[in-house]
């Protein structure tokens, strides 16, 4: 059985802005702020690297409780047992990490529009994932989907949404 997830304040970590060797107490001092829900997202780190700092964040997220989910890298969620997977469109298809994920982990489903949010939840996700809402120098976005979108999207399904 899924947990009840609080997407309140939903951390996504970038090793470019804290390395891993310095992420486990990061995330720890954001949990302490306040974060109910981690996300790992990376995207230039070897398997192992990133198999070893999953391992050190979930050590910390599995004390206080919060739910670790993993970015893009079925393999990893499921070799550390995160509690689930986050995904983009241009990933692996949302039925196909469900199948692999099993109904017990949590899969999340980036999506953009309303039509894409309706197939991630008929595809099994449990929640969506809209933006960026904001410029960021995080990730390389074509445009900001801005605060209506996420709200639009919202309106149309009956699956939590999560402004990026």
């Amino acid at each position: 059985m899924k947990l009840n997830i609080d997407y309140t304040l939903y951390l996504v970590t970038d090793s470019e802005l804290c390395p891993f060797n310095k992420l486990p107490l990061a995330v720890e001092h954001a949990i302490q702020g306040g974060v109910t829900l981690v996300q790992i997202r990376e995207k230039t780190s070897s398997t192992l690297e990133f198999y070893n700092t999953a391992l050190a964040v979930k050590k910390i997220t599995d004390k206080y409780n919060v739910p670790l989910i993993i970015n893009d890298r079925l393999d990893i969620a499921l070799a550390i047992d995160a509690a689930g997977l986050h995904i983009g469109q241009e990933d692996m298809p949302a039925s196909i990490a469900r199948k692999l994920l099993g109904e017990n982990k949590l899969l999340g489903v980036s999506a953009s529009t309303i039509e894409k949010a309706k197939t991630a939840k008929r595809d099994g996700a449990d929640y969506i994932g809209v933006g960026a809402v904001f410029p960021t120098s995080t990730k390389q976005v074509e445009g900001c989907t801005g605060v209506d979108r996420p709200a639009a999207i919202r309106r149309e399904i009956s699956i939590p949404v999560v402004a990026i």
